[in-house]
């Protein structure tokens, strides 16, 4: 059975809400870049999660709040995290283990209705390219063959339940101690067989898209994730 990650059924209207914002915040980001060269994005991110958590900021980090105004940034990832939520028909400010829980139960009932037929394709000219409903993941995939360098001797393995896969992602991203692809994280898992790394290497996508969607994951403009 095919397991897509449980993403909301958001209407067109959610849809450019979300997008709308999500362009929003990464253009906020862009320019304070461009007005102040040596902000990075790390740094922004860094006193973004405290003034999340409501600690004191260092002289170094007020002058880091100032350049990158990050309240700003901070307000846009709320109204952001919002947005999804109200694309899921669920209550903004949820606690992280609670919205694992939910899309562990969302998942479930998807997996029924794949097992029905149908499925909701996430990005249908990719994954669904000839048009039918109970496609074949399991196409051959040379890129997905070769395996890149794996900067931790440590190789996961891949949990059944999804919550815990979700976590394993986010541990995979820690151990590779840099911005990464799925296709560099797939590397840190113990390996599969040719055949199930299309499907693996899906997976792992999809759950870094969900949480870069959920504000747990921040992506680079050069289409890599980080925490």
């Amino acid at each position: 059975m095919l397991r897509h990650f449980p993403f909301p059924a958001a209407t067109e209207a959610q849809q450019e809400q979300i997008r709308s914002i999500a362009e929003g915040l990464d253009a906020h980001r862009k320019q304070r870049q461009a007005q102040h060269p040596t902000l990075t994005i790390t740094d922004m991110y860094n006193v973004l999660e405290k003034l999340r958590s409501g600690e004191a900021l260092t002289p170094k980090e007020q002058k880091t709040h100032e350049q990158g105004l990050v309240s700003i940034l901070l307000q846009l990832h709320q109204e952001l995290d919002a947005a999804v939520a109200t694309a899921y028909g669920w209550p903004a400010n949820l606690p992280e283990e609670e919205i694992l829980e939910r899309l562990v139960a969302l998942n479930k009932e998807r997996s029924a209705e794949e097992a029905r037929g149908h499925i909701r394709w996430l990005r249908p000219e990719y994954q669904n390219p000839q048009g039918t409903q109970q496609g074949d993941l399991g196409m051959e995939s040379k890129k997905a063959g070769k395996t890149a360098a794996v900067s931790s001797k440590e190789q996961l393995a891949w949990p059944k339940n999804l919550s815990e896969q979700a976590q394993a992602v986010q541990r995979a991203l820690q151990l590779h101690e840099r911005p990464a692809t799925a296709q560099e994280l797939l590397q840190q898992f113990k390996p599969v067989a040719k055949a199930q790394q299309p499907q693996r290497l899906q997976q792992i996508d999809s759950l870094l898209q969900t949480l870069h969607g959920l504000g747990l994951l921040r992506k680079t403009e050069q289409e890599q994730y980080v925490k």
